[in-house]
């Protein structure tokens, strides 16, 4: 599928810049909302604006046009947004316009063929009203999970793009509760906290490749999702993150195999807010925030541009599964001590994440957990 392909490329591009600025940071985005919500934009983005975001989100436009993009993400959006009843996952996209601002028909129209999006009306002279209609909305779509992403919007603003992923999964083997324990986890040399780290005597699909120096396991919800935790040797993480892309993604996954482990994984909750703009400028998104943009498709008024972007996620990884905007019987197996001939694998130092919607080969969530401690304090 080359909308998947194109997403999956986008999203190792845009991880490399958010851990660019955010090296001793917990990391947690979207790649998956953040493409869908600038695709919607383009179709109100005309000439050297839309060649820009289309580019820049990893599409070649020389292989693929610009319909077959947005029947593409119809397509996607359709199968990740039908009930699947283990796993709870929507996505969409909403415009918030003031009451005397018109956008063009055909741009309405497209956004709710395409992109299924809500349009409403507020009234932006009331910046805190605003914000609240927003915020609510947001909360609501993501069950809570998101609060108070809109902040301190300009009272000249006409018209808001919000984009929202929820996701909430069943480990298809869970890990039980009784076994967590509180184990070091090493964030550097210098630095080791106290996590409560989950473990579990099971078979699990894994593989270590040699050439990158990383130890890689994929852990499947009930519903056709997985999670992939992949483990770099210590000192080798940004070796491991420079290498990520489509083609090692690819290897790792053909190379697992399952054999019985005592897995170690901590339980942690991580959230995170980014500032696209200036991320997505570093991918060649440029235009679209300044002056220079041609939204012309959205409205005939001149002077139209994204003035705020703003990307926030959070994660949740506990004994039952996962919670993202995620009667149990558990495998119980007593672990007070190691049993003997099963290899261990325990995730106590710096690892990066993602989870995949395994019918559509999407990226839903990336990102690195490098203190999961400190992310459960800051939640």
């Amino acid at each position: 599928m080359k909308i998947a392909q194109a997403n999956a490329g986008f999203a190792y591009k845009l991880y490399r810049e958010v851990v660019s600025e955010a090296a001793r940071k917990n990391i947690i985005f979207s790649p998956l909302g953040i493409s869908s919500a600038f695709s919607m934009l383009s179709l109100g983005a005309k000439s050297t604006t839309q060649t820009q975001l289309l580019s820049g989100l990893g599409f070649n436009l020389t292989e693929i046009n610009e319909r077959e993009i947005h029947e593409g993400f119809r397509d996607l959006l359709n199968k990740l947004n039908s009930n699947v009843t283990e796993i709870e996952l929507s996505v969409g996209d909403a415009l918030f316009k003031d009451k005397k601002w018109n956008p063009q028909l055909k741009f309405v129209l497209d956004t709710k063929k395409f992109y299924q999006a809500d349009i409403l009306s507020t009234i932006f002279k009331n910046p805190e009203e605003t914000e609240e209609t927003i915020n609510s909305y947001i909360e609501k779509k993501t069950h809570g999970k998101l609060v108070h992403v809109v902040k301190k919007l300009d009272p000249l603003t006409v018209v808001v793009l919000v984009n929202y992923i929820f996701f909430k999964a069943y480990w298809e083997s869970p890990f039980s509760p009784d076994n967590t324990r509180d184990e070091d986890f090493h964030v550097n040399r210098d630095t080791t906290v106290k996590v409560p780290m989950m473990n579990r005597i099971s078979y699990f699909k894994s593989y270590y490749d040699a050439d990158l120096s990383c130890r890689v396991v994929q852990l499947p919800y009930k519903g056709g999702a997985t999670a992939l935790f992949i483990l770099p040797d210590p000192g080798k993480v940004k070796q491991v993150e420079d290498a990520l892309g489509n083609e090692v993604l690819r290897r790792w996954v053909n190379s697992l195999r399952e054999s019985k482990t005592q897995l170690y994984l901590p339980k942690f909750s991580i959230s995170s807010t980014y500032v696209l703009k200036r991320i997505l400028r570093r991918l060649g998104i440029t235009d679209v925030f300044t002056g220079d943009a041609d939204l012309s498709g959205i409205s005939r008024e001149p002077g139209l541009y994204v003035t705020k972007a703003i990307h926030n996620a959070c994660l949740n990884v506990y004994e039952n599964g996962t919670e993202a905007a995620a009667t149990t019987v558990f495998e119980d197996v007593p672990i007070s001590f190691p049993l003997p001939h099963v290899p261990i694998v325990k995730f106590n130092r710096p690892f990066i994440m993602m989870i995949c919607d395994e019918p559509t080969k999407s990226i839903l969530f990336m990102g690195k957990v490098k203190n999961p401690k400190e992310s459960l304090l800051h939640n």
